[in-house]
């Protein structure tokens, strides 16, 4: 998992959410926005559609981070984002592999 301090906390995913912009993939929307932050902050969300079970979610969740800690600091900094999965999907390096497609079309 990432430290606290490189996740995004509910107020901010509230404003992302409002304000911010998106790229989509086959298994996740990736939803951002620049901040004057130095810091990079991002979290994944699994939504009820996507998995019932809680077990699952946070599974997916972890998964999530560990693929995104190998590229933490290839993001610019001052950006906070939420990954939100689509579909259920089970295998890391699809995961990572989305990751770094996102990332280039954010750089």
């Amino acid at each position: 998992m990432l430290p606290k301090k490189n996740r995004v906390s509910t107020k901010e995913v509230d404003k992302i959410f409002k304000e911010g912009r998106f790229f989509v993939s086959p298994s996740f929307t990736f939803k951002y926005l620049k901040s004057t932050n130095k810091g990079v902050k991002i979290s994944f969300i699994a939504p009820k559609s996507v998995a019932k079970l809680a077990v699952k979610r946070n599974l997916l969740r972890r998964r999530g981070y560990t693929a995104l800690a190998k590229h933490i600091d290839q993001f610019p900094s001052g950006l906070m984002g939420v990954f939100i999965f689509k579909k259920y999907q089970d295998d890391i390096s699809v995961i990572e592999d989305e990751i770094k497609n996102i990332l280039t079309k954010i750089n």
